[in-house]
């Protein structure tokens, strides 16, 4: 169902509530990264994150939407020409507000943030999505009495060895690891790591050697370092490094919401998005993949960056500005990692991007 013309693709999602086209597909130049809009549709509302499905069997290349809505909804689309076409009708997730997705083990599972849930969506032969086979519900909460009175699941994704599927939760500190049953849409929790409390956790980000994650929190701008066992399916925190100049980080004028965190195809920098800084960060790693360290922040090009992505090259970053609505693009350099600005497109209340 993906584009098979050799076109590299960027997928936009936006929010259709505050203006957004909803989901757009825009052809990418390979020589300069710039983008250009092929189709759009708004047939999902508020499709704030987007999946692709890759490979052979149920889903590989059919492209998975949630609708961020009160009545939180999921959606299959056919992404075979400019236009997204829906592939079956758009599933209930049994949850609220849906702000992450990810595919595994022949399920699609939404991250529920309004609700603090997971939920598990068999995947069909032709792509399509069946009815919800489960829903784990979180529990707890955190210190931070206006953002974590309950849980506020924010992102799902299984680990490196497709073992294990790993729930970030703002509202409880903490990230859970739970195993997913494929054969009846199951999901069983099989540890949960706390963080700092009142950090808000956010996402992560696995490191391409498997061994290390990184986690963003949102509640304060930092990154925790954790070491990954995928035998034990044991996560570990072992540094907290800020994503902001110490100046900044200690007194600012305006809060600073830190939204995505993207590491290199190469495991040597790790980049972040800060809404409200409106910046891009870059921190070093070093060979091991456990200490992290600043090296500057850049303008995102805009305002409200709620997310960034690598390229499939690996050579460029792309900055999703909600609130100026549009996604900006950026050179990295190969030796320091810092993104350098290239260009831009138009995108009203932009709120992901991925690549097809």
């Amino acid at each position: 169902m993906g584009s098979d013309d050799g076109v590299v693709r960027a997928i936009i999602g936006s929010f259709t509530s505050a203006g957004g086209r909803g989901i757009t597909v825009a052809a990418v130049d390979q020589e300069t990264g710039a983008l250009t809009v092929l189709g759009a549709t708004d047939t999902v509302p508020d499709p704030s994150y987007l999946a692709l499905g890759h490979g052979p069997g149920p889903g590989g290349g059919a492209l998975y939407a949630v609708s961020e809505t009160e009545h939180g909804a999921a959606a299959a689309l056919d992404i075979t020409g400019d236009v997204p076409q829906p592939v079956g009708g758009t599933r209930p997730v049994d949850g609220s507000g849906p702000t992450h997705l990810a595919l595994a083990g022949g399920h699609l599972l939404t991250a529920n943030y309004d609700s603090g849930s997971v939920s598990v969506l068999p995947v069909r032969a032709d792509g399509s999505l069946g009815p919800v086979a489960s829903v784990l519900r979180h529990e707890g909460r955190g210190p931070n009495a206006e953002r974590q009175r309950a849980p506020h699941a924010h992102q799902v994704l299984p680990d490196p060895s497709g073992n294990w599927v790993l729930g970030v939760d703002l509202g409880t500190d903490s990230v859970r690891i739970c195993a997913l049953d494929t054969t009846t849409g199951t999901l069983k929790l099989h540890g949960e790591t706390a963080l700092r409390p009142g950090t808000g956790p956010r996402h992560l980000a696995f490191h391409p050697a498997g061994g290390h994650a990184y986690v963003l929190n949102e509640l304060e701008p930092t990154v925790t370092t954790c070491r990954w066992n995928a035998a034990a399916g044991v996560l570990e925190p072992v540094g907290e490094t800020s994503v902001l100049p110490a100046e900044r980080a200690e007194g600012s004028d305006a809060a600073t919401y830190p939204s995505e965190v993207v590491v290199s195809h190469d495991g040597r920098f790790l980049w972040t998005a800060n809404r409200g800084h409106d910046s891009i960060s870059v921190l070093a790693l070093d060979a091991t993949g456990e200490k992290a360290t600043l090296v500057t922040t850049v303008d995102c090009g805009g305002h409200w960056p709620r997310d960034l992505a690598l390229d499939p090259t690996g050579r460029r970053l792309y900055a999703a500005n909600e609130r100026s609505g549009d996604v900006t693009w950026f050179d990295i350099d190969p030796a320091t990692g810092i993104p350098r600005r290239a260009g831009s497109l138009d995108a009203p209340a932009a709120s992901c991007v991925i690549f097809a």
